[in-house]
């Protein structure tokens, strides 16, 4: 299978996967820039061009007892030799322990190794986990039914990396930064042209300041990279593997015609210093130094 084969391959699947979940959050592109790629190559008819892979999460609410209802997140991300390679999928859920997770994951992996490879599979991948997904699962760890007086607690730290083709409207950074205060987020923003938003903390109050975040007037706004990280026990724990102490907007050395552009240098130093420095890349293309 050629390259413009491969890509639309992907583009037919992801249009079959799009009429499959058509509810509402089901089917989530996270990276908009890489789909425009994508049909924007196949329309070229060549792959000159493309420099970001296929990024999207399927939603899913299955039963996995009489009493309870858990939702279970596909996290897919297409290479671009997809589907002559596998895809990268990674399934999450609140309900799953960090060790459950993994082993899900692993389990998923094997399957599509064994019985998909060569063939388009994130449908394949959404069956497996409606068949298999409850196994995994302990009964204690299982959310109460509707109408009970207790509430889990969140465990799942979320780190939500966004990028923005600019961020200078003072209303906007103002917002950012009375969001992220709002709902106990840390990180940072970096105004300019590109933008740069980092925000981290329990996954709902990330998803929360990312739907506020989109519905304002952008030029181009979406998830570069997303993190979850599930825990085993509290919240003091993922209290621990927040990157940032607090939120605050970084500007760094100004430079360009208009005195819009940060010094990416001292950026990525910033990120290096955060143990951060991988994102860098994923943003710009390039190493960092």
């Amino acid at each position: 299978m050629i390259e413009i084969e491969q890509a639309e391959a992907q583009l037919s699947e992801l249009d079959l996967l799009a009429s499959m979940f058509p509810g509402e959050n089901e089917l989530i592109v996270n990276d908009q820039l890489a789909l425009a790629e994508l049909k924007d190559c196949i329309e070229k008819r060549t792959m000159e061009g493309r420099s970001s892979k296929v990024y999207f999460t399927i939603n899913m609410n299955l039963d996995v007892s009489e009493e309870a209802m858990v939702m279970f997140s596909l996290a897919c991300i297409l290479p671009f030799k997809y589907p002559e390679v596998l895809p990268e999928i990674t399934v999450r859920s609140v309900s799953l322990s960090r060790s459950q997770q993994t082993q899900l994951n692993t389990d998923l992996s094997a399957y599509l190794q064994k019985n998909c490879l060569g063939d388009v599979c994130i449908l394949n991948a959404t069956e497996w986990v409606k068949e298999h997904a409850s196994g995994y699962i302990s009964r204690d760890t299982i959310p109460p039914a509707p109408g009970s007086t207790f509430q889990p607690v969140d465990l799942v730290l979320t780190r939500l990396w966004i990028y923005s083709h600019h961020i200078y409207n003072k209303c906007k950074r103002k917002n950012i930064l009375e969001w992220a205060k709002e709902l106990s987020l840390s990180g940072f923003s970096m105004p300019g042209k590109p933008g740069v938003v980092c925000v981290e903390g329990p996954q709902n109050a990330c998803e929360e300041f990312w739907s506020r975040l989109r519905k304002l007037n952008w030029k181009r706004i979406l998830i570069r990279h997303r993190e979850d990280i599930p825990f085993d026990a509290t919240n003091d724990k993922i209290e621990r593997q927040r990157r940032f102490s607090s939120f605050e907007e970084k500007v760094f050395s100004v430079n360009g015609a208009r005195g819009n552009h940060m010094d990416f240098g001292q950026l990525y130093q910033f990120l290096n210093a955060k143990g951060c420095a991988d994102v860098f890349q994923m943003f710009f293309g390039v190493e960092g130094q």
